[in-house]
């Protein structure tokens, strides 16, 4: 059982910075596979980044690169993502989420959800 829980979601303008926090509790394990994903209204959710739980490979969406960043710390058993340069194709509810076994960035095959942060940028 793994429970997540997102939090640092907000409204911003176009061109700020938003740092998402996702802490996990009940039992982990090193080798979990943590991702961002987002939704906007009416549309299919989207990958956005991921991080091995023990490791240190990273992976982007094309939209976010270079302005997106996701990172670890094992020890408060906490996921982040550093949003900079913000824009409003950027508004959508971002999800926390972990996959047992790697399997890659398609959210069907994660197996735990947080609830979700509501990001929105204004243009």
């Amino acid at each position: 059982q793994v429970q997540l829980v997102e939090s640092g979601g907000g409204l911003v303008q176009a061109g700020d910075s938003l740092r998402l926090s996702c802490t996990a509790s009940g039992r982990t394990f090193n080798s979990y596979t943590m991702a961002w994903f987002r939704q906007a209204p009416g549309k299919e959710r989207k990958f956005v980044a991921r991080i091995m739980w023990s490791g240190s490979s990273t992976y982007y969406a094309d939209a976010v690169k270079g302005r997106f960043t996701i990172s670890r710390d094992d020890a408060k058993n906490t996921v982040y993502l550093q949003m900079n340069s913000l824009k409003p194709e950027d508004t959508a509810v971002y999800y926390c989420a972990a996959q047992r076994y790697y399997s890659g960035s398609d959210y069907r095959t994660y197996d735990y959800w947080g609830q979700g942060t509501q990001v929105t940028v204004s243009s």
